[in-house]
This record gives C-alpha cells, sequence and structure tokens, in this order.
C-alpha cells in the first residue's frame, strides 16, 4: 500500500497550511518565543469550518490564553450572527486576549470570563451549539458531565490534546458514554502545540 501513498509527507501537507492574517501570524511568534501552546492555524481553520458549519451561534469554549483559538471561533461567528464565551483562570492571560480580540474587530462577538472554567460551568444555565475545550488535561474529564449538560443535543464538542497521557480517564469516559458519538483521531497538525496530537470529535446525542 506505502508506494500508492505520498512521499514524505509532512514536508507535502504542510505546503497546505492555511492562510492567515498579521495579528494571527504574530501571535503564533508570541507563542512560540514564550511557549504559550496554541492550536496553530491548521486546528484554527478546521474550528472555523466546523463552527460555520454548523451555524453555530453559542459557542462555549474553555481555555482562552492569548485568544487566539478564539479569533477562529468568533469569525465563524460572523458568517452565523453568533457569539463566543471564553473561560481563562488566569487574569494576565485573559487581559492579553481581551486586547487580542480587540485589535481583531471582535469584541462584539466574544467575551472572556476570568475564572476556573469548572466552577463557572457550574453557574452557566443556557444551552450552547459548539464546545471547544482546552484547558489543563487534567481536568478534563471533571468538564465531561459539565459539557455535556450545556451543549444541545445535535452539538458538536471538539476536544484538544487527547493525545496527552492526562487526557486518557478523559478520552476512556467519552467512548463509553451513552450521552455521545465520538471519533478520536491522531494526526499530524502542522503548526499545532505539539504537531502530532489527538483531536476528539464528539456528537452531543
Amino acid at each position: 500500500m506505502s508506494e500508492y501513498m505520498i512521499q514524505h509527507p509532512e514536508t507535502y501537507f504542510n505546503a497546505f497550511i492555511p492562510p492567515r492574517d498579521s495579528l494571527l501570524a504574530e501571535l503564533e511568534e508570541q507563542a512560540r518565543s514564550e511557549q504559550i501552546p496554541i492550536i496553530g492555524p491548521v486546528v484554527g481553520e478546521l474550528l472555523f469550518i466546523l463552527a460555520a458549519a454548523a451555524k453555530a451561534k453559542r459557542i462555549l469554549e474553555l481555555g482562552t490564553a492569548i485568544a487566539y483559538s478564539t479569533i477562529w471561533l468568533a469569525r465563524a461567528c460572523e458568517s452565523t450572527g453568533g457569539h463566543v464565551l471564553t473561560l481563562e483562570s488566569n487574569p494576565d492571560l485573559a487581559e492579553r486576549a481581551k486586547i487580542n480580540l480587540h485589535r481583531a474587530g471582535l469584541s462584539q462577538r466574544a467575551r472572556i470570563k476570568v475564572g476556573d472554567a469548572i466552577e463557572e460551568m457550574a453557574e452557566i444555565k443556557e444551552p450552547f451549539d459548539f464546545i471547544f475545550m482546552d484547558i489543563d488535561k487534567q481536568y478534563y474529564l471533571s468538564a465531561l458531565n459539565p459539557c455535556s449538560r450545556l451543549l444541545k443535543k445535535g452539538g458538536l464538542l471538539i476536544t484538544d490534546n487527547t493525545g496527552f497521557k492526562d487526557a486518557d480517564d478523559f478520552n476512556q469516559a467519552i467512548a463509553a458514554h451513552s450521552d455521545w458519538k465520538v471519533v478520536q483521531l491522531y494526526a499530524f497538525l502542522p503548526a499545532h502545540s505539539p504537531e502530532k496530537d489527538g483531536l476528539c470529535f464528539a456528537l452531543r446525542v
């Protein structure tokens, strides 16, 4: 079978990294220099496509950091008329994220709330169409039931970094959970942190 496959696939697929503007490129450079994990342009474009295709109007993001992923999600909301609520536990990162959203012209499309994601989710009542989870992996399992409660039936939960050891209990639990239809993909993701990692795609049923 290997003779039918593209040779040197990582080099080949690096050529298909989606284009991005100067602000996103600047944030990518900040992330590299400061060792801030970000999803990168491939997963960013994927989130944009999924949120736009789902016509998501209410998006919840767990883990804002410098708002790199938030910008991709908020831009999808421009076509859906939607809005992102993003939760960040680090006040300094939240302030930087607020500035970056303003620079992107997306302050009206996204709201940052500072606090522990699990605690903040317990206070939220309204359902969401789409959830993106990218908090510390050791808390993924604790977030699973709140995600199940807050995501409407037919909604999408996208979880980053499921190739990490700390995500194993979450991976096992969501695969066995009757509320979800799940696909786990382990992939080469250029400019992602790290470039070889897992992504979980889950439909709330």
